[in-house]
């Protein structure tokens, strides 16, 4: 099927998306794509620089009668997420996504395609391999963008020459990007007492939230879709309203702190008298959830069935504090922009639950573009989970990037996009975190603006690319590459 893909146009694009997508490339896992990109580079005889972090500078020097004009850097981030569906055999180590054609898109089954940020990856290594015209070019590869912009946040400050500047990681096709947000993850750790459940004579009861969308915690939150950790907690908490605390047996939910949560579960230890009182309860919420996610999230389902007793359970008092807490804790938009309409300004998302042993942690992602507001949405996570008991770890952030409506970036690239697709780009900021923050607070003078192809569902296995887009995003980065050296 990858060969199919392969054969799409344009064909060096897609080649090297098929090549990419062999490569295991998760984040923190990217030394062997890497070493690949490195390959190209020796190939086709380019100087390369692969920074101790793992970042990749390659250098192309200007076609002829443009080896003087202004530098362009083209950027993307060379890991992806690695999510997939509970029921699909893939180990993300060890295997290769494989892409397929539905349609007018190109697709993975049961896993997410990588194509944010696979198909820039993959522009940039057409580019650097084809005769066009262009001013001298910089290809930064970056590592780890995934988990917190490592690899942008690693970079060295005097390794980029050029200061025009093109970031290939927006997902919209006819919009350019000039802001986002930034953003700052809250770690809370419940340390809980645990006990032997094995001789309890109660009931235990297993609640599994799944079948939600799923999706990126930045570009998708607008949509207001389903948090799978927050649906559990829901549910799991009208069940203790009608039955009395539980214990906890297990708990858990969730993948990746920027990923909408799809998936959730937990046990429930309660008394022999009250299993019916507790199902009853907790269907008739499920029921109620389901209903009110008819549109946007149509497919959740919710399974509530009694199985064995676990071996180990949470005591009563933790489990109650866990659950409430839990409850409490904001998720979803939290401020809407007042200068741009429609954009989120404030969001947060529960977005990673785990339990081992005495210890249930929880990963939470917070975006805003103004910073005050960012610090007022974590001090409520800090002061739920302070209640609570919990520890709280607060990590250092990352910036957002301010738009500049002067852009002689934007000015040029606005009218090629104009040109290519016959109509003008909507010039929009997004809620969402890309490595432009960043790489302007190390390059002030760094004139930047991102674009991309059409990609939709990023995050989750229903991520896919429109393959029309692809072949504009081509054909508009290598016309915005000559422009720019006018």
């Amino acid at each position: 099927m990858s060969e199919e893909v392969a054969r799409l146009s344009p064909g060096i694009v897609w080649n090297y998306f098929v090549e990419i997508s062999r490569i295991p490339r998760c984040s923190k896992s990217e030394d062997e794509v890497g070493d690949y990109i490195v390959s190209v580079a020796e190939r086709l005889g380019l100087e390369y620089i692969r920074e101790q972090g793992g970042n990749i500078i390659v250098r192309k020097p200007g076609s002829a009668g443009r080896e003087n004009a202004p530098g362009v850097v083209l950027q993307s981030h060379v890991d992806m997420v690695c999510e997939k569906d509970s029921d699909v055999d893939h180990n993300f180590q060890t295997d290769a996504i494989v892409p397929v054609i539905d349609g007018e898109w190109v697709v993975a089954r049961g896993t997410t395609l990588g194509a944010d940020n696979g198909i820039g990856v993959a522009a940039m290594l057409a580019a650097m391999e084809t005769d066009f015209e262009h001013g001298p070019l910089e290809f930064l590869f970056t590592v780890d963008e995934e988990t917190g912009l490592n690899g942008a946040v690693s970079l060295g400050t005097d390794v980029l020459k050029g200061r025009l500047f093109l970031n290939l990681d927006s997902e919209e096709e006819g919009e350019l990007c000039i802001g986002c947000a930034g953003g700052a993850d809250t770690n809370i750790k419940f340390l809980v007492d645990t006990f032997d459940s094995s001789s309890l004579d109660m009931t235990a009861i297993s609640v599994k939230v799944h079948g939600l969308r799923g999706g990126h915690s930045g570009v998708d939150v607008h949509e207001g879709r389903a948090n799978a950790i927050k649906v559990l907690t829901r549910i799991l908490f009208r069940g203790m309203e009608a039955s009395g605390d539980p214990h906890i047996g297990h708990i858990a939910g969730g993948n990746k702190r920027n990923a909408i949560p799809r998936e959730a579960e937990a046990t429930a230890i309660i008394p022999n008298g009250m299993k019916d009182t507790f199902i009853e309860a907790t269907n008739k919420e499920a029921d109620a959830i389901i209903f009110e996610y008819r549109t946007i999230d149509p497919n959740i389902e919710v399974d509530i069935e009694v199985i064995d007793m676990p071996g180990r359970a949470i005591d009563i008092d933790s489990s109650a504090l866990l659950i409430k807490a839990l409850q409490a804790l904001p998720n979803g938009v939290m401020g809407m922009s007042h200068e741009i309409p429609g954009l989120v300004e404030t969001s947060t998302n529960v977005g990673v639950l785990t339990h081992e042993g005495e210890s249930v942690d929880i990963v939470i992602s917070t975006r805003s573009s103004v910073r005050s507001a960012l610090d007022w949405v974590r001090s409520m996570h800090w002061s739920i989970s302070n209640m609570a008991g919990a520890k709280v770890e607060e990590l250092d952030g990352y910036p957002g990037w301010i738009p500049d409506l002067d852009s002689t970036t934007l000015k040029v690239v606005k009218q090629v996009t104009t040109e290519l697709l016959g109509y003008e780009p909507e010039v929009k900021a997004i809620h969402a975190g890309l490595e432009c923050g960043l790489l302007k607070e190390k390059y002030p003078d760094m004139d930047m603006v991102s674009l991309g192809p059409q990609i939709e569902n990023p995050h989750s296995p229903a991520e896919r690319v429109q393959i029309s887009s692809v072949e504009n995003f081509w054909e508009l980065l290598q016309r915005s590459c000559k422009a720019l050296s006018d």
